[in-house]
């Protein structure tokens, strides 16, 4: 098992059958070098255009159509000090009355510290002068290459990941992708320091970020939707991508069903009763052309012993 950094020359601003830039095996570690969501490096330069630019795509070797990619999140370190964010509020997440009222959307910089490990606003309200965020970085768009040559936008999450903005992607986090094409063509990108649920304002904080992401397959595993393991190992999860909103989380409660079903050997009663009194649901990004419901249990009631 060996460990790859990508620095990349090239970014893409979508998900899709491009020429790899790097090749690896099951098993092995990547460090990639992130930009920013609007293509600022770690030394404040921009190389890339907006929105997203993600590093890769990275070939693994032995992905199949039928496959799953896992991706583990080993380490995610921002790589600048200074962060961004937009307000006010996105339009779409108040009522429409309000969002009327709401004046030009405006970006703040919020100074990043790793040796602290915390956010705070560099020209904060008066209200907000004494603000101080523990930082909790997460991917916001990383995903695997779609089926039948399709390039999907860095903004549209969908079957193969994208820009699904929770903040659930943090260190500690196992994550499978439904291989599409050969080699399944890993891409990765648009890291935030910290964010809140839903990334109301259309950002988190916003930085350059260095994430150390291993890979592995599992064979003959053809799952729909992204799966995976949360960050403390206490829950499994599914995630859909769409909208409206109750089309995304349609899309990850039936995945978490047939997961049940397939893996598990819930028939339909059991996987009925079991979900209904303890499943969980989590808000993605509502702010994307496509929006992400993440549905989630507990492996403790699921395994139950």
């Amino acid at each position: 098992m060996a460990t790859h950094s990508l620095d990349p020359e090239s970014f893409f601003n979508t998900i899709g059958t491009h020429e790899a830039a790097l090749r690896v095996q099951p098993g092995d570690t990547v460090v990639l070098h992130a930009l920013d969501a609007i293509g600022f490096d770690r030394n404040g330069v921009q190389r890339a255009e907006a929105p997203n630019p993600q590093c890769g795509p990275i070939w693994v070797e032995g992905a199949e159509p039928g496959d799953a990619l896992e991706v583990r999140i080993v380490r995610l370190t921002p790589s600048r000090e200074i962060g961004w964010t937009r307000y006010p509020l996105a339009t779409n997440v108040v009522e429409p009355d309000r969002a009327t009222l709401f004046p030009q959307r405006e970006t703040a910089e919020w100074r990043v510290d790793t040796a602290s490990w915390t956010a705070r606003l560099v020209d904060p309200p008066a209200s907000l002068a004494d603000l101080t965020l523990p930082l909790d970085p997460m991917i916001g768009c990383f995903g695997v290459a779609p089926l039948g040559g399709e390039a999907i936008a860095t903004s549209t999450p969908g079957p193969h990941g994208g820009n699904m903005d929770w903040r659930g992607f943090r260190v500690g986090t196992t994550v499978w992708f439904p291989v599409a094409v050969p080699g399944a063509l890993l891409f990765a990108g648009d890291g935030h320091a910290v964010q809140g649920d839903g990334e109301i304002c259309g950002t988190g904080i916003e930085i350059s970020m260095e994430m150390e992401l291993r890979v592995d397959l599992r064979k003959g595993w053809p799952i729909r939707w992204p799966r995976g393991i949360t960050s403390d190992g206490a829950e499994i999860f599914t995630v859909g991508n769409a909208r409206p909103l109750d089309q995304a989380l349609q899309h990850a409660t039936t995945e978490m069903l047939d997961w049940l079903g397939a893996d598990y050997g819930y028939d339909l009663a059991a996987a009925t009763h079991l979900m209904g009194q303890t499943v969980g649901y989590d808000i993605g990004n509502v702010y994307n052309p496509a929006y992400t419901v993440v549905c989630r249990m507990r492996q403790d009631v699921v395994r139950r012993g």
